[in-house]
């Protein structure tokens, strides 16, 4: 009798807190209102299973409960229970597989009016591609990817010149116009999904997919990838921003193509001497860095980095955090470059300094720090070198009080919570693995490591000195 009070109980409380949880589907934003009926008579059809079966098991322990005064017969056949189990059977996997064939046969019959656009996945970010004014995308090769051609765009297709290129995470839809999404992995498999859509379809690499949704309502849903694609999968987020149409087109036009960017000169370091002039007062005439500046070391650091983060102060998506004031004090040195030429000028500039020797500062447990680097290092190198395909500086060799202080920043929320900060977010959320001051301690140990190791031997042995001050 205990235990079948016991099933009656797990059946009531399970049934209470379908109905009374907070976890319920996030609100529809799309044409797909289809797939929440599946999903809903699929809750209805196993639910009556599920109560149906414990309340037979319950009836079944009382009902057939032992007594002194009898004894169990076994049947071994009994075809009408039978038919009847064969017969509901039946009714009920119908029912739970029928409305899906309806609904993946609309899901894969895309509208003929659908405009279309690529989604890039990659370890461990998004980008996307627009067709240009001939509506066709260009030919794209995994073996042409590089880090200035991310996309690995065919240069020599003249029908790729014209098409649009969004290199962040982020990317804008106009509401109430269906499109369709073609899917493209260039390393591992990924799975794009917008919960708010209810699409989702995987990346496999070698191969195109895709899925079609109409947005329904204007605001900002994120973007998340449903397949574990590796260490950082938790991290692998963008967001898709539904506008109206004219909000659309106005964004679309901003954008850079893929000629513009063919286009573009060569970084001049000769012009970029004369721009790092008002930046050598607080980094030093080497890019040296000054702690008594706060400004970090620069020689050392890629060009392509030192450009991002130039656009992001410029555009107010660094340095806007009201904690963040030495940020702030850069935002106004940004200011005065004037384009994304004279930040390359300048970035080419600073990659003639010599690189000078590490200089440790931070005392911690490199061996510690070493287990935590398994994480950092999938992105920024198991050197600390920097990887520009997944977009993470170089560390190794940077100034470990900027490393401390940058962490801190993450791990607070100062730096990398800006919606245009297409990778700090990541760091962001990468920074939540630090437990306390003692682990990014260690970390940055085990990093002044791997500077100590990359580092050419100074012709003065005190070169390689440890600030104590």
């Amino acid at each position: 009798m205990a235990i079948a009070i016991a099933l009656i109980l797990l059946l009531a409380g399970s049934i209470l807190f379908h109905f009374l949880s907070p976890w319920q589907l996030t609100p529809l934003a799309s044409n797909w209102g289809s797939i929440d009926d599946t999903i809903g008579i699929t809750f209805w059809v196993t639910g009556f299973v599920f109560v149906a079966v414990n309340v037979f098991m319950a009836w079944a322990i009382v009902r057939y409960r032992w007594r002194a005064d009898r004894r169990a017969e076994y049947e071994p056949e009994n075809k009408k229970l039978e038919w009847w189990l064969i017969g509901v059977t039946t009714v009920g996997i119908a029912a739970l597989l029928a409305p899906g064939l309806f609904v993946w046969a609309s899901y894969v019959t895309v509208p003929d009016d659908a405009h279309e656009v690529e989604v890039v996945g990659q370890q461990w970010h998004w980008g996307f591609r627009f067709p240009g004014e001939d509506g066709s995308f260009g030919r794209v090769d995994t073996r042409l990817v590089t880090g200035d051609n991310p996309f690995g765009m065919d240069a020599s297709d003249p029908a790729g010149h014209d098409d649009v290129l969004v290199h962040g995470s982020r990317v804008r839809l106009p509401v109430d116009r269906p499109v369709k999404a073609l899917l493209r992995s260039r390393d591992v498999l990924h799975n794009f999904q917008v919960a708010q859509f209810r699409a989702k379809m995987d990346l496999v690499p070698g191969q195109l997919s895709y899925l079609w949704v109409t947005p329904t309502r204007t605001g900002e849903f994120e973007i998340l990838c449903a397949e574990l694609c590796g260490i950082g999968h938790f991290a692998m987020r963008g967001m898709v921003e539904v506008v109206e149409p004219e909000v659309f087109e106005q964004w679309l036009a901003a954008q850079p193509t893929y000629a513009s960017e063919l286009a573009r000169a060569a970084p001049d370091a000769a012009a970029g001497k004369a721009l790092y002039t008002p930046c050598a007062a607080c980094h030093g005439a080497e890019g040296q860095g000054n702690v008594q500046m706060n400004a970090p070391r620069l020689a050392g650091q890629d060009a392509w980095y030192l450009i991002r983060q130039l656009e992001y102060f410029k555009a107010g998506a660094r340095g806007a955090h009201p904690d963040d004031t030495h940020g702030q004090q850069m935002r106004a040195f940004a200011g005065m470059l004037a384009d994304r030429a004279a930040m390359a000028d300048l970035a080419a500039y600073v990659e003639t300094f010599p690189e000078p020797p590490p200089v440790i500062s931070i005392d911690g447990n490199p061996q510690r720090g070493a287990r935590v680097w398994r994480n950092c290092g999938a992105c920024h190198g198991s050197e600390g070198q920097g990887l520009q395909a997944t977009q993470a500086p170089r560390l190794a060799g940077q100034d470990d009080w900027y490393l401390e202080r940058q962490l801190e920043n993450f791990r607070r929320g100062i730096r990398g919570r800006h919606p245009g900060d297409a990778y700090g977010w990541q760091m962001a959320e990468m920074a939540k693995l630090l437990r306390d001051d003692d682990a990014t301690r260690d970390l940055i140990a085990h990093i002044n490591t791997l500077a100590l190791a990359a580092a050419p031997a100074p012709a003065d042995p005190t070169a390689l000195a440890r600030r104590t001050d």
